[in-house]
C-alpha cells in the first residue's frame, strides 16, 4: 500500500489536501499528473513549488498556479500546514 504525504477530500471537481509540514521530505517527490490542474493555496508558511527547469516559488495564499498535465513537478516543504484546492480539467 502507497501512503500519501496529504490528506485529501473531495466535492464534485474540487480536490481539497493537507499537508503537514512533519512530511518526511523524501516524501514530496518529482511528480506529473494525467490531467491539467489549477492549484490555489488556502494556507501555509514557506511552502514551494518548483516546476521542472524553473527555480522554487514561495506558495502564498490566495495565489494560484496553472500546472498543465504531464508537467514535471515538486512540493517543498514549509513550517506550517499547507492547504491547496485543486481543480482538475
Amino acid at each position: 500500500m502507497v501512503v500519501s504525504p496529504y490528506t485529501e477530500s473531495r466535492k464534485d471537481n474540487v480536490i481539497t489536501r493537507k499537508f503537514s509540514p512533519s512530511v518526511n521530505s523524501e516524501e514530496l517527490v518529482w511528480h506529473r499528473d494525467r490531467r491539467d490542474r489549477i492549484i490555489t493555496i488556502v494556507e501555509g508558511n514557506n511552502w514551494k513549488l518548483q516546476m521542472d527547469n524553473e527555480l522554487p516559488v514561495t506558495l502564498k495564499p490566495g495565489d494560484s498556479f496553472s500546472i498543465p498535465k504531464n508537467t514535471y513537478h515538486r512540493v517543498i516543504k514549509g513550517t506550517s500546514d499547507l492547504v491547496v484546492t485543486i481543480l482538475e480539467h
